[in-house]
């Protein structure tokens, strides 16, 4: 006799947080139900390779760190977080910063503000990990964070900078210390970057689900907020053809920002608004019934579910996520 778990409404496989892909990969292939996982990976790794090439070959195609930094020697990038913590502490700003930030806000306007954290963040790789690692060993139970507790922590940060006149945040942002010991340092060198971003590690798997990125990172707050207008969406366009497999919110490293889409009723827009939304795609990768897809925020369509699809009922809001 099977046990695979199912789904009493509808008679369908619930994945289980342990395989989510299992359905997917069997109905697309591993390739497809990783798609944009891999396309992540990439964009990370090319996001970091084009910084190394300086100090590797001696050709700066990026020259700094994510806070800072030049294409080329002509495009500049300031981080927006570096740019409202140089005011807050009284800073002059040449223009080149002012230019920077600007086209970094612009940028994920465009693409969304937390798209940084699952498309560039080096700390993300390793917080996905944590969070798979979590997984396998069978924690449950954590510390219940707020996820207001990061808007919080911005708010100390750039108050912590206007008190103390300097940049202080960047002093300890294992963002920035990741970064620039990946570039710069030498890896497992036991220094105060590598025990910092060791302890985000350990706190992800052992304390809190997502415990960082999810809760307490600043950094996504920030771009979390310039994410509120952004014009790349995931939407639930075929919310109909869900069986309730559970598989999307397994994965999602904010799991609250799917139930307004995908369980809305008639007239209620499939796509996903939350700043929170990381527009990581997992959701689309994970989905077998190709629920979900890319568009743009003013993109209301729903799609029928194909002919093979059995209709069902909107799916209940899952338990509440740590």
């Amino acid at each position: 006799m099977s046990t695979t778990p199912k789904n009493p409404a509808a008679g369908r496989d619930i994945v289980l947080p342990q395989d989510p892909a299992r359905l997917a990969v069997a109905a697309k292939g591993r390739l497809r139900a990783s798609k944009w996982l891999l396309l992540r990976r990439v964009s990370q790794a090319l996001a970091l390779v084009l910084f190394l090439t300086g100090p590797l070959l001696g050709v700066w195609i990026m020259r700094g760190t994510l806070a800072s930094s030049e294409i080329l020697g002509v495009v500049p990038f300031t981080d927006p977080l570096v740019f409202v913590q140089s005011l807050a502490a009284g800073h002059g700003l040449i223009a080149t910063a002012w230019i920077g930030a600007a086209l970094l806000v612009a940028l994920y306007v465009v693409f969304g503000g937390r798209a940084f954290c699952s498309w560039v963040c080096p700390v993300n790789v390793l917080t996905d990990g944590a969070h798979r690692l979590r997984v396998r060993l069978g924690i449950k139970q954590g510390l219940q964070i707020s996820r207001s507790a990061r808007l919080w922590a911005l708010a100390a940060v750039v108050a912590v900078s206007a008190l103390a006149g300097s940049i202080a945040w960047e002093v300890v942002n294992p963002v920035t210390l990741l970064h620039r010991e990946l570039v710069f340092g030498v890896v497992f060198t036991g220094s105060l970057a590598w025990m910092l971003i060791g302890g985000v590690v350990l706190f992800d798997i052992f304390a809190a689900n997502r415990g960082w990125c999810g809760h307490l990172c600043p950094v996504g707050a920030a771009y979390g907020l310039i994410g509120t207008a952004s014009l790349t969406r995931v939407s639930a366009r075929a919310r109909d053809a869900c069986d309730q497999c559970m598989a999307c919110y397994h994965v999602c490293p904010e799991p609250h920002v799917i139930n307004p889409a995908l369980k809305g009723g008639e007239g209620e827009t499939p796509v996903i608004l939350s700043r929170d939304c990381t527009n990581c795609g997992r959701c689309i990768d994970i989905c077998h019934r190709d629920v979900f897809a890319f568009t743009h925020r003013f993109d209301h369509r729903t799609v029928e579910p194909a002919n093979d699809t059995e209709p069902k009922s909107r799916p209940a809001a899952p338990a509440a996520a740590e």
